[in-house]
């Protein structure tokens, strides 16, 4: 059985193993105040261009995106997304367990738009008793989409320039950030994430990384305060070298790093994977332009590619197909592709 099922069913690049062998029994100090952790701040600093961003690194996206939630709301404040974002529907309301309600928004595309921030955002404030609902706090986006699809510069710049004027925090979830910044037709880098948003991460776990993730962001009281969240969240791994180490060996090289490396080898695959739906006549749901694809099936062509492979049923099309995604990632070998693309041409 081939699995394209998820982006993180392998373990880690043998890059990072051989960097966490190679320093195993280097002593260091604990929580993320180790020399490797510095180096990685430092790199991922230069990614971005600005040497004053704060960067600290967590275990999971859950784990994060719910400590930078918890951690820069007031309890009366909830974060706005697409009805279809992660917080909203795959981590069992983590972020409402602190507190937090999701403002959830209807989304044909799965993104936000400028025009549904402000419409949700001067709506509450025109409510007359606006202070008997949940106070808009934060705007969430996932950059890429649950979907696979991106936002442009100008969208991200247009957003940020809203939420900057209307005291609105913006978090761009990066759990699969490498996928969505390599992508073709991709305008958006390190430092322009940098420069929109007040908080973003840079996802590991499912770009090469055993696990991890880089939480970087520029407010100086977060930067002063965010450890104490990581803390109270349980997200202060005592080995954090192990974050360090996996994101150094990562983001070492600038626009050559093996994290961009990798992400780019997912999507060359996953276009591959969609090119071959499309010659095959199958519908795609979205034009995801990253490693994730999403043609619509029916049950028989499940079925028959069911038998060697693994997918996940995403939801109904029509009366006749569903919707199913298919993932490649950084370590989808070019033979399983070859197999599937065959595959799919001869449903």
């Amino acid at each position: 059985m081939i699995l394209f099922n998820s982006d993180y069913i392998e373990g880690a690049h043998p890059a990072i193993l051989d960097a966490l062998v190679r320093t195993n029994f280097e002593q260091t100090p604990g929580y993320g105040e180790d020399k490797f952790c510095e180096e990685a701040r430092a790199i991922i600093r230069e990614h971005c261009g600005n040497n004053e961003l704060g960067v600290q690194f967590l275990v999971g996206g859950t784990q994060t995106n719910v400590t930078v939630i918890d951690a820069l709301l007031r309890s009366y404040q909830g974060v706005i997304s697409a009805e279809g974002g992660h917080i909203n529907v795959h981590e069992t309301g983590a972020p409402e367990a602190t507190g937090h309600k999701i403002i959830a928004l209807p989304s044909a595309d799965g993104r936000l738009t400028l025009q549904q921030i402000k419409d949700c955002y001067e709506g509450h404030w025109n409510d007359p008793v606006h202070e008997h609902t949940v106070q808009p706090g934060m705007v969430y986006l996932s950059c890429p989409a649950e979907n696979g699809l991106i936002y442009s510069k100008k969208e991200l710049t247009e957003i940020s320039e809203y939420c900057r004027a209307n005291g609105l925090y913006l978090f761009v979830d990066g759990a699969r950030l490498g996928y969505g910044l390599q992508a073709d037709g991709c305008d958006v880098t390190l430092a322009d994430l940098a420069r929109l948003c007040d908080v973003f991460y840079i996802g590991g776990t499912k770009v090469g990384a055993l696990f991890g993730e880089a939480v970087v962001f520029s407010d100086k009281e977060m930067q002063r305060s965010f450890r104490y969240a990581i803390k109270q969240h349980g997200g202060m791994l005592a080995k954090g070298r192990l974050l360090g180490i996996q994101f150094a060996e990562l983001m070492r090289g600038g626009n050559d790093c093996l994290y961009f490396k990798l992400a780019r080898h997912a999507d060359a695959l996953a276009m591959r994977v969609r090119n071959a739906f499309e010659q095959r006549g199958v519908p795609l749901w979205v034009p995801s332009v990253t490693n994730m694809q999403f043609p619509a099936l029916t049950k028989a062509q499940q079925q028959t590619l069911a038998e060697k492979y693994l997918f996940e049923v995403w939801g109904k099309y029509d009366d006749e197909r569903d919707v199913v995604r298919f993932c490649t990632s950084w370590a989808t070998r070019d033979e399983a592709v070859d197999a599937l693309c065959n595959d799919i041409m001869s449903l």
